[in-house]
């Protein structure tokens, strides 16, 4: 998955971000910051990829701390433009073969708070992987995953050993091979579509600018959210995803027989997982009429989508080890299939209860904490010829539930603005109202 992941990079020409805000309303803890910092760079982000000398092996990780010192900002700035400062630090350049895959950076407020983040590339880790190295680096739990050093092989044994292993796995690419031609019969409606909508090439890409999507995150108080769960009959992750249906039918993502269909990224992250990729896909679709009022039907469906999600990832995971031998085209052709088949689908990924420790980056607690996803790189291009998007991200803490939104729909106002009081009224509908918003 890591190695699809980069190729992805590659392949499309930028690449997604994970990243992680909080909020305080004191100056930071510098000393305490600074052990966080040197902390996260020993674990899932202090890494990076090298690439094998054979164009068809599997690359490898390597140790990269990351970058040496904080970035602090020389100047305060208002509260009410937290979310622009961490759109510029999420958008600062990273990348996973040749560093920084990641970066941290303050803000002083000009209220007396401060604001803190940390970004990574969605290949080194994704949102659960970062969620658990911020908890670990945080504790004063720094992990040691024994990747060797930048450029320790020689050009030529590294061309000898990485040549042996890919013969030795041509069993595993032949099972890999079968079973890519299986999804293609079985998922001809997915495939075509995707190849069809595949983005250009970056070098023939033109002019096409990359696109600013709005963006808000907000938090709301948990008692009133688990308290809302419980009145109309689900739970922490079901309400979530009747807000993010909801949400679907404000902004338009509504299939043509009246439901909405979640996209739901799902972890399948093991105690000392390595991976920086540990996600599988499934997809449910809902009547998203009364889910305000009852949230029977959804925990029905995701019920049975759980049910069937370790047959549904097998079939999907099972072409994997093609990776290192697919061409770029290819890939980019092929990068909408693990969707499903829904025309406007809602991204819908559940973090769940972070750690205590997360919500501590300097050793105490901050007021507000969340994350999301987050693509720089996109363009108009890709966005409209995919019709879209819209993805929602949630996880809790002691204090809060956070939710964040990611959204561009073509044909409408894609604004800040536009986009916050969607959210606002959406929020409306289960009876909530954010106790604060970024963005």
């Amino acid at each position: 998955m890591d190695q699809a992941s980069f190729l992805g990079v590659r392949a499309l020409g930028y690449g997604a971000r994970v990243q992680f805000m909080w909020i305080y309303d004191r100056p930071v803890d510098m000393d305490g910051l600074r052990r966080f910092h040197r902390n996260l760079g020993y674990g899932l982000l202090g890494r990076r990829v090298e690439r094998s000398p054979l164009p068809f092996a599997r690359d490898r990780w390597v140790v990269c701390r990351g970058p040496a010192e904080i970035d602090v900002a020389d100047t305060p700035r208002p509260r009410a433009e937290v979310g622009a400062w961490t759109v510029e630090r999420a958008s600062l350049p990273l990348d996973p073969e040749y560093g920084p895959s990641w970066n941290l950076g303050v803000l002083p407020l000009d209220d007396g708070g401060s604001a803190i983040t940390v970004v990574a590339s969605h290949t080194v880790a994704d949102g659960l992987g970062l969620i658990e190295a911020i908890a670990d680096a945080a504790a004063g739990r720094p992990r040691d995953l024994g990747y060797p050093e930048p450029g320790s092989r020689k050009r030529g044994r590294a061309a000898l050993r990485d040549g042996r292993e890919t013969v030795a796995s041509i069993p595993e690419l032949a099972r890999a091979l079968r079973a890519t031609a299986r999804i293609a019969r079985k998922r001809s409606k997915e495939v075509a579509a995707s190849f069809s909508s595949a983005p250009p090439s970056p070098r023939v890409a033109g002019d096409d600018q990359p696109v600013a999507v709005p963006m808000v995150t907000a938090f709301v108080d948990i008692a009133d959210w688990d308290a809302q769960a419980e009145r109309i009959g689900g739970n922490s992750f079901t309400l979530f995803a009747g807000f993010a249906a909801r949400l679907g039918v404000r902004m338009g993502r509504v299939a043509s027989d009246g439901t909405v269909t979640l996209s739901v990224p799902m972890s399948d992250r093991a105690p000392d997982d390595t991976r920086g990729n540990a996600l599988v896909f499934t997809t449910v679709s809902v009547d998203p009429t009364a889910l305000a009022s009852d949230l029977g039907e959804v925990r029905l469906k995701f019920r049975q989508a759980f049910a069937e999600l370790e047959s549904v990832a097998e079939e999907l995971l099972a072409p994997l080890p093609l990776t290192s031998l697919t061409p770029k085209w290819v890939a980019r052709r092929a990068a909408g299939v693990s969707l499903g088949t829904a025309a406007l689908p809602v991204g819908c990924s559940n973090m769940g209860e972070n750690a205590p420790s997360v919500s501590r980056p300097d050793g105490t607690e901050a007021e507000y904490s969340g994350g999301r996803l987050i693509e720089p790189g996109i363009s108009r291009r890709i966005l409209d010829g995919m019709g879209g998007q819209l993805f929602v991200a949630t996880g809790r803490n002691s204090a809060h539930i956070w939710i964040s939104i990611n959204a561009y729909l073509p044909g409408r106002e894609n604004s800040q603005e536009a986009l916050r009081k969607d959210v606002t009224d959406t929020f409306a509908e289960f009876g909530l109202t954010p106790a604060f918003t970024i963005g």
